[in-house]
């Protein structure tokens, strides 16, 4: 009996560590498009100026408002200044309740993006690694042609990077949300 409870700190030990292993996760990242089969949106070698209005419908429960809608601001003017989705892009931000469009006079596109979730997420005991997390965003995709005021295209990203034992902050949202744009506009998905 004496040698078990002299092999429990052994015991317990390795317990710990097949516990943090199973903690010490790697992030995948999934995207979603909602209907799948989308064709790219951007166009980096067309010459097209493209406006971009973008608004925010946040569940009723939201936390951390204006950080997030700081955040939101930031990844979508990264991802439209950098040239990769379109040689030019303005990007503006738009009241919610807004629900008709038409492309401003200069641009040759408008492309309506709705942010509904862009926040890290975390489940507690959701598996052997006790805790599962990441980042999810969701945004909804409005494509207006010249002469339209209703969307030619309509279309989700729901955009995932996570997984068992990964813990993310709000730090990564500006990156997050650029990289769910690029998944989604720029990316052919569901083929």
């Amino acid at each position: 009996m004496q040698s078990w409870f002299r092999s429990l700190p052994l015991v317990a030990s390795l317990v710990a560590a097949a516990l943090l292993g199973a903690c010490a996760g790697t992030a995948t990242t999934q995207v979603t498009l909602t209907p799948p089969d989308q064709a790219p949106v951007c166009q980096p070698q067309a010459a097209l100026k493209a406006s971009v209005f973008w608004r925010i419908q946040w569940r009723a429960d939201q936390k951390d408002v204006p950080e997030r809608e700081a955040a939101a601001a930031q990844g979508i003017t990264r991802f439209f200044a950098d040239g990769g989705c379109f040689p030019s892009a303005a990007v503006a931000r738009v009241e919610a309740g807004r629900s008709d469009f038409s492309v401003p006079a200069g641009a040759d596109l408008l492309i309506v993006l709705t942010v509904r979730e862009l926040g890290p997420t975390v489940k507690l005991l959701s598996s052997a690694a006790l805790i599962e997390g990441g980042t999810e965003v969701v945004v909804d995709v409005a494509v207006v042609r010249p002469g339209r005021r209703e969307a030619d295209r309509e279309f989700s990203i729901r955009w995932q990077d996570g997984g068992p034992g990964v813990v993310k902050g709000v730090q990564t949202l500006p990156s997050d949300m650029a990289a769910a744009l690029k998944a989604g506009l720029l990316t052919r998905q569901g083929r």
